[in-house]
C-alpha cells in the first residue's frame, strides 16, 4: 500500500539575518493520514520549521509542497 504525500519539504533553509542559520536542508514527507510529532530542544527550530510550512517565513533554499504543489 503506498501513501500520498500530503506535504513534502526538500533541503528548506532558513537564516535569521547573517549569522543564525535556524534550518539547514530540512527534508520531510508526510503522508496521508500519519501523525507526526516535532521534538527537540530550545532553539532546535521547531517553530521555524512551522511558521516556514505555513507562509510565514520566507525560505533561503529550498521548497515546501502541500498536495504536490
Amino acid at each position: 500500500m503506498t501513501m500520498d504525500t500530503i506535504l513534502e519539504c526538500k533541503s528548506i533553509t532558513v537564516s535569521y539575518g547573517r549569522k543564525i542559520r535556524a534550518l539547514k536542508e530540512l527534508s520531510l514527507k508526510v503522508g496521508q493520514g500519519e501523525i507526526v510529532a516535532l521534538v527537540g530542544a530550545n532553539g532546535a527550530g521547531k517553530s521555524t520549521f512551522l511558521k516556514s510550512v505555513s507562509g510565514l517565513h520566507k525560505l533561503e533554499s529550498g521548497e515546501i509542497l502541500f498536495e504536490g504543489k
